[in-house]
């Protein structure tokens, strides 16, 4: 529970997903990529692929752009089910998600958490370019960008988190991560002790091994309830 803990300064969330239309963007992007295909292969059969192609390079020890992942985990994918590989696939995918857009409530939430005192960060499994597009459409109201790019790591690596929590000059119990990820961002947070608030927005994906992050939420508007409660605003 985040009731009698102390209030935080940071508040750091996970990007897409979170704030930003990830799973819907990513369908979409795929039905672009599938639309020039002369074999027909299930969507939902490819971006399952992709994901676990992609989660697994992102954790090889060479850590490489997410630009790079992403365009080799999607050829990956395609190839695993019998489409080809077209040169342009991995910029179709990879440009749209700079577009994705917010969930309907995210910009107003962020919004009324600047307006009570809080700094707000993202800490993404991504690129500087790629998240670009995304922060753009968030309404001025994010403080700090931290991205595997700059950490030269994934999460659930902690070294993301550490990298993250040393640029804003803090320490973990000065920090509440708020995310969707269950496989990535809960099983970092249980790892280094992090306050949590899982957005568990009906994706059917659940927390690692039965850990129970400290709130869950169905959206991010309930935010502003939560800290209230919690003696935050």
């Amino acid at each position: 529970m985040l009731s009698g803990t102390p209030r935080p300064t940071w508040l750091t969330f996970d990007c897409y997903g979170t704030l930003i239309q990830w799973d819907e963007g990513l369908r979409a992007a795929v039905a672009t990529v599938l639309a020039g295909k002369a074999r027909a292969v299930d969507a939902e059969r490819l971006i399952a692929t992709y994901d676990r192609h992609e989660h697994a390079l992102e954790q090889t020890p060479l850590h490489r752009t997410f630009r790079a992942i992403a365009g080799e985990a999607l050829g990956l994918a395609l190839r695993d089910l019998g489409a080809e590989v077209d040169a342009a696939d991995a910029a179709i995918l990879t440009d749209a998600i700079g577009r994705m857009p917010p969930f309907p409530e995210v910009v107003d939430t962020l919004a009324a958490l600047k307006r009570a005192g809080f700094r707000l960060c993202i800490v993404s499994n991504t690129d500087d370019d790629v998240i670009a597009g995304n922060v753009a459409q968030l309404g001025g109201t994010i403080d700090r960008v931290v991205t595997a790019e700059q950490a030269g790591a994934y999460k659930p690596s902690r070294r993301i988190f550490d990298f993250a929590h040393a640029a804003l000059g803090v320490g973990g119990d000065a920090v509440v991560h708020v995310c969707a990820s269950p496989h990535l961002d809960l099983v970092a947070t249980r790892e280094l002790g992090l306050r949590d608030v899982w957005i568990d927005r009906g994706t059917g994906r659940r927390p690692v091994d039965g850990y129970r992050p400290q709130a869950v939420l169905p959206s991010l508007d309930g935010l502003p309830s939560l800290f209230r409660d919690a003696g935050w605003m």
